[in-house]
């Protein structure tokens, strides 16, 4: 599966802000059959701190919308159950696990209400999406190393264009 362009802002932010050592996309579980095919959309291991951050990512730029409001927060519970299972499985050495979900369109009301619900999802939608894009644009203002990231390296010429 083809790495999603919001996948690689979410890894450039794991990356460069949250100091991931290691950050990979579209990870399948161990074990093939039906169970791989269940994919992570990015997991990001600091090993300094111990730390995994294992993100749902939907780029949704009209909204976020399965079929309706029931069957999204339905879609989005089952992702979160499989973050925490392939967390137990597979993360144990790991002291911190942070389960992120990001999406930069969400609509406020029953969705982000039963978002809400879930006590260890972090929820980086709307504002908090876009406060978290806006650091890796002024990062990339101001750096010009390769960070082995696409979209980082896209916000790295943008914020060096000159007139």
């Amino acid at each position: 599966m083809l790495t999603d362009i919001g996948e690689y802002f979410v890894g450039a932010y794991l990356q460069l802000e949250e100091g991931c050592d290691f950050v990979d996309y579209n990870v399948r579980p161990a074990g093939g059959g039906l169970k791989g095919l269940e994919e992570l959309d990015v997991v990001g291991l600091n090993f300094q701190t111990k730390t995994a951050y294992i993100c749902e990512v939907t780029t949704h730029i009209l909204g976020l919308l399965y079929k309706n409001n029931a069957e999204t927060v339905k879609r989005i519970g089952k992702k979160h159950e499989r973050q925490k299972l392939y967390a137990k499985e597979s993360l144990n050495n790991f002291k911190h696990i942070r389960y992120q979900f990001w999406s930069p369109v969400v609509a406020k009301g029953y969705v982000t209400e039963q978002l809400s619900l879930f006590p260890d999802l972090e929820v980086i939608i709307n504002g908090e999406y876009k406060r978290r894009i806006q650091i890796l644009q002024d990062r990339a203002a101001n750096c010009a190393h390769d960070a082995r990231n696409p979209v980082f390296r896209v916000l790295q010429i943008l914020g060096h264009l000159r007139d």
